[in-house]
């Protein structure tokens, strides 16, 4: 009697065992992802920190010898600074709407009406995503100027539409086939048009995937560089473009330019971590789809 028992014991506390060292392995590997990953900007984190000194020294060092804030300094009172950080949030602010004004509707007829015109519709917003953004940004500037929109955020927001709305139709259109069509035709016994099932009961229901949808298309146009640099002079230049023309006489001023980065950051930041339920609603709707 003893002996299976002593068995069946031994094999449950090796299977315990495994499920340990499993999860030490996951952790460990989690732990080197996450440091790989966050490298590179902790690294530009601690060169904003550096002396000019420090930030050309060969061999390379991580931490500062001698913490300042002399580049924060230098890099915010910089003539134009104030005012590229005001271009970048209207202009990320503007493409966000208008991709999500766009996106939502185009997607929920791409998911209810299932046409054929839909899904070659649905099909050729993901080839444009696949088209070099240099072959849309030139005739787009030149468009622009020929329209008197030249170097002025309504134009960069457009151009930065282009980029967005074709991921905000794709992501919007998971959400929306996640939603049960019985909660819509309910609305609808209960006296809602389809416009106002669509207003008062799906949209709240695919409200986190409309905000995952925002702040991929925000980080879309808040991290654009080329579309700014070809379309932008002097009044709407954004901060990427400013940060790239930190040259001196001596050559690329890394210090001011880590500080600058690592301010432009925070906005993000603050709105992922402000969103966060709403991010991981939406991620959770697409998991149950999936």
């Amino acid at each position: 009697m003893n002996g299976p028992r002593k068995r069946r014991g031994v094999n449950r506390e090796g299977l315990e065992a495994g499920r340990r060292s499993t999860r030490i392995i996951l952790w460990i590997l989690l732990a080197v992802a996450m440091v790989l990953y966050g490298f590179p900007f902790l690294y530009l984190l601690f060169t904003s920190f550096k002396t000019p000194i420090d930030t050309i020294a060969v061999p390379p060092t991580i931490l500062p010898t001698e913490w300042t804030l002399e580049n924060y300094a230098n890099a915010l009172g910089r003539s134009g600074v104030l005012a590229s950080f005001i271009n970048s949030i209207q202009t990320a602010v503007i493409s966000t709407l208008l991709s999500l004004v766009l996106a939502i509707p185009a997607a929920y007829g791409i998911t209810r009406y299932k046409t054929p015109s839909g899904r070659v519709f649905i099909m050729a917003a993901l080839v444009t995503r696949m088209v070099p953004p240099v072959a849309i940004g030139i005739p787009l500037a030149s468009m622009m100027s020929s329209v008197g929109l030249a170097d002025t955020p309504i134009a960069l927001s457009i151009a930065h539409t282009t980029i967005s709305l074709p991921l905000s139709i794709w992501l919007m259109s998971s959400f929306f086939e996640a939603v049960p069509r019985d909660l819509e035709e309910a609305a609808t016994v209960d006296g809602c048009s389809r416009l106002g099932a669509l207003w008062r009961v799906v949209i709240p229901v695919v409200s986190g995937g409309i905000a995952v949808t925002a702040i991929f298309a925000f980080l879309a146009s808040w991290n654009e560089f080329l579309f700014a640099l070809l379309m932008t002079a002097i009044r709407s230049q954004t901060t990427p473009v400013v940060i790239a023309n930190f040259q001196t006489q001596f050559g690329l001023d890394w210090g001011s330019m880590t500080a600058l980065a690592a301010v432009y950051s925070i906005p993000v930041i603050l709105l992922t971590l402000l969103l966060q339920r709403k991010i991981v609603a939406g991620m959770t709707l697409g998991a149950v789809k999936g």
